[in-house]
């Protein structure tokens, strides 16, 4: 982990927005950073002038929206200086779709990460994560956490699920929760859902298809066995789940059973292969995950 991270932290003056904020005290980020406290007004174009409805002070109203945007984005900058008084703190306000306003303003800022808040944690709310937070994820080019925060005492050890799948995006999971900073006691659990063969497969290819799992099974092996000592190194108690069972669900059955506090996964698993049988894991886990979930880019 960088010693001096840049972390663009979009924020929408919400209570799910105050407990993202909350929930970066559990999220093993460095003492020193660099942040932008980001509000974005969601502003719809104007009706076409033959609608006869056009606001002739737009330009005023603009200013004006972006104003009370900034005051807001102040109020969360307010709120990280009081829980990271060491963090270098600045606000800034914009208009337009939010989604893409965040991308962007992490691309333009070189943001190593960006947090978001989601909905409720409600399984309604987390089926219906919010346009906002699951285009960000699925469009941006730094890793991005997806925060719920939950009312805890300061410094309880964290539990930490790790998907490790043998791809580079679970090495980079590996690496980015072995860089932190964690309380005493915490927990890193690494979960892989084992390869099997699909129900139906070709008799020519049932051969490639079991050598192919072997290999992947094997790689999968190798990187839990050396991610055991960078997690061991950072201190972390850690653990091992290997299960048959389709990727998304078992992470997000395990994250639950077990408490989690977060979820840390790869942007994507493997190949074309590997995204065509199981699908984008690290969208629908952060999608319904009932803890944070932060989905880690390699760079």
């Amino acid at each position: 982990m960088k010693d001096r991270m840049k972390i663009l932290i979009a924020y929408n003056g919400s209570e799910n927005a105050d407990a993202a904020l909350d929930d970066l005290g559990r999220a093993g980020l460095p003492r020193r950073a660099e942040v932008l406290v980001l509000s974005v007004y969601d502003h719809w174009l104007p009706a076409p002038p033959s609608f006869g409805m056009v606001d002739t002070s737009f330009p005023e109203q603009e200013l004006r929206e972006e104003k009370e945007t900034l005051v807001q984005a102040e109020r969360g900058r307010a709120g990280i200086r009081s829980l990271f008084p060491d963090w270098e703190a600045k606000a800034g306000a914009a208009i337009g779709s939010p989604a893409s306003v965040i991308v962007q303003r992490a691309d333009e800022w070189k943001a190593d990460l960006i947090v978001v808040g989601s909905h409720e944690r409600t399984a309604l709310g987390r089926l219906l994560l919010g346009s906002t937070s699951q285009s960000v994820v699925n469009h941006a080019h730094c890793s991005v956490r997806v925060a719920r925060g939950r009312p805890v005492e300061a410094d309880t050890p964290v539990r930490i699920i790790i998907g490790v799948d043998g791809s580079k995006g679970a090495e980079a999971a590996i690496n980015a929760v072995a860089g932190r900073h964690w309380p005493p006691g915490s927990e890193a659990r690494m979960v892989n859902a084992a390869w099997t063969a699909p129900p139906v497969v070709y008799d020519h290819m049932v051969g490639q298809v079991a050598a192919w799992i072997a290999r992947e099974n094997a790689k999968v092996q190798g990187m839990i066995e050396e991610a055991l000592g960078k997690l061991q190194g950072a201190e972390l108690l850690t653990s091992v789940v290997v299960r048959e069972e389709e990727p998304k669900k078992l992470l997000l059955a395990e994250a639950e059973r077990w408490g989690a506090d977060s979820i840390f996964v790869g942007a994507r698993g493997g190949g074309a292969f590997e995204r065509f049988l199981i699908g984008s894991v690290s969208s629908g886990v952060a999608a319904r995950a009932h803890c944070s979930v932060e989905i880690v880019r390699v760079v």
